[in-house]
């Protein structure tokens, strides 16, 4: 497995947070946890950095991967969101809920995130 960081480190502060927000930025893979697992998280909308969580896990390239939104308006911002979808994320978000909806046209979230998919699997976790 390659390094993630240079550095590994475990920091549960606001530094830390401040921390994987710029490794975020410059590319890097950062690990975090959710109310269920944890995960692998990259800038969805860097190629390269998506690239590197399917290399790093040795997961299939045919296997989507979830896109963490910190709300339901930036869910919408990347789907095209239905009132289902609505109702569902109401009840469930912030929580251990993926919704797989269409992409929005314009998103900028990466096709190797979606595994070229014309859907995007979306998640607000909890677990901050």
């Amino acid at each position: 497995m390659s390094k993630l960081l240079s550095s590994e480190r475990i920091i549960n502060s606001p530094k830390g947070v401040e921390l994987a927000a710029t490794a975020l930025k410059d590319g890097k893979l950062v690990a975090f946890s959710t109310e269920t697992v944890y995960g692998l998280g990259a800038d969805a909308t860097n190629d390269q950095a998506v690239a590197n969580i399917f290399k790093t896990k040795g997961r299939p390239l045919f296997n989507p991967l979830i896109v963490h939104v910190p709300s339901q308006n930036q869910a919408k911002n990347l789907v095209k969101w239905s009132n289902v979808a609505e109702k569902l994320a109401d009840s469930f978000w912030p929580g251990p809920l993926t919704l797989v909806l269409p992409r929005q046209r314009d998103t900028k979230i990466s096709y190797l995130a979606s595994a070229g998919l014309d859907s995007l699997a979306v998640r607000a976790p909890g677990h901050y």
